[in-house]
């Protein structure tokens, strides 16, 4: 009970901006002064949180705000992604102190890019000068299916040769942290709750933008993972009936018709791309993307036309998530969000209007994430900050 209150009043601080006086947590939180007073000594002790000076107006003692210390805890984040391999430094409030990113390197051979990854996060370390004795442990964000109890990779679509993969202990093993492995979209969920601002409040749905397309989900402030963790799944809805096949039998599903891969496919038959990408692993799938965004820029009516149209068929997808989840908000983000936003924010937040169930109650806001373009890494960091320092009721359990 001890260790859950401890969470309770560090999660308290940590969503109040400003911080908060002993006083204040006792009336949010319902504890006594006491226990109040008894777990903030602890706090302090452990350097989680500081006493960032006196506030008060009219009669009575000035109150002591507490704040959470930014040095007191560490974390380390990885977002795989199958064109690029992004990694964070995280501090307690959820700021990056350090960051790389490199393309994910080509093949279907998972060694590689496990030893890439244990690379750069030995080098982040040493490049952040943080304390390794203050780093939490390691997260990882990584395109589903996983199975969350063996924290394994199973069988991504865009991850050739990555079958069960046992990800989580091999980082851990190369790199001697402890890890955890979650869905690359629920951990960019998880990135928008801790470091999003108002963007992270209440109910949204985050539409992830990269190689792949999916959606992390928080309904009241609470991220929701699903039965295995494989919450999110979206890449077979159906969003143009007349549409390409997809491998699933159906037509016009979400992976069918605008994922970025399908996308630079029709700009090449097009001849906006001169067709000479040399296969389809991520990376070459990111550079034919960014000409295809620098084409439309330039004024190419055709390139336009083509992101103009994966606008509609991913605001049709949106309306399937949004109306069976009753949610005031849409958050995008993802290592492809920056070069399709401007034309994504214009179109969508009136087409997404014109198909809600509950548009008569209560609109649904369409922002870009207030994380920035490292919104899976971050996430994967916050997932360590999360499991560390986050009330949960299995807190509460009591071991035989």
């Amino acid at each position: 009970m001890g260790d859950f209150n401890l969470t309770v009043i560090l999660d308290a601080i940590r969503r109040s901006s400003g911080g908060l006086s002993r006083v204040e947590l006792a009336q949010i939180v319902g504890l006594s002064p006491q226990t109040i007073s008894n777990i903030s000594r602890r706090l302090l002790d452990q350097r989680l949180i500081v006493e960032a000076g006196k506030e008060g107006s009219g009669p009575g003692k000035p109150r002591t705000i507490l704040r959470l210390n930014p040095a007191g805890m560490y974390a380390l984040g990885v977002h795989v992604d199958p064109a690029v391999i992004t990694s964070v430094v995280l501090d307690l409030v959820g700021d990056v102190v350090k960051h790389s990113r490199i393309p994910t390197p080509a093949g279907s051979n998972p060694q590689r890019v496990i030893a890439a990854i244990a690379d750069e996060i030995k080098g982040l370390i040493e490049d952040s000068g943080v304390d390794p004795g203050k780093i939490a442990g390691l997260g990882v964000a990584a395109p589903g299916p996983i199975d969350l109890d063996e924290g394994t990779v199973v069988d991504p679509p865009l991850l050739v040769g990555w079958d069960r993969v046992y990800l989580r202990d091999a980082l851990a093993e190369a790199t001697g942290l402890e890890t955890l492995v979650d869905k690359d979209v629920t951990s960019a969920a998880v990135a928008e709750t801790w470091a999003g601002g108002a963007s992270g409040t209440g109910s949204f749905v985050f539409m992830y933008m990269g190689t792949g397309i999916g959606c992390g989900i928080v309904l009241n402030d609470e991220v929701v993972r699903g039965t295995s963790g494989n919450a999110g799944e979206i890449g077979h809805i159906i969003v143009d009936p007349d549409g390409p096949p997809c491998d699933c039998g159906l037509r016009g599903c979400v992976k069918s018709s605008c994922i970025p891969q399908v996308l630079v496919a029709e700009a090449e038959e097009q001849g906006i791309l001169d067709g000479g990408r040399k296969g389809t692993e991520g990376p070459e799938v990111q550079e034919g993307f960014a000409r295809l965004c620098d084409a439309a820029d330039s004024g190419d009516e055709r390139a336009i036309a083509i992101i103009d149209k994966s606008a509609v068929l991913v605001a049709r997808a949106v309306a399937v998530v949004t109306n069976t989840l009753d949610v005031e908000r849409v958050v995008f983000g993802g290592p492809f969000w920056a070069r399709m936003s401007e034309r994504y924010l214009e179109r969508i937040p009136a087409l997404l209007a014109a198909n809600s169930a509950a548009n008569s109650i209560h609109g649904i806001e369409v922002v870009g994430t207030g994380v920035g373009e490292d919104v899976g890494a971050i996430g994967a960091a916050c997932l360590v900050l999360e499991h560390t320092l986050a009330p949960r009721a299995q807190r509460l359990l009591l071991e035989g």
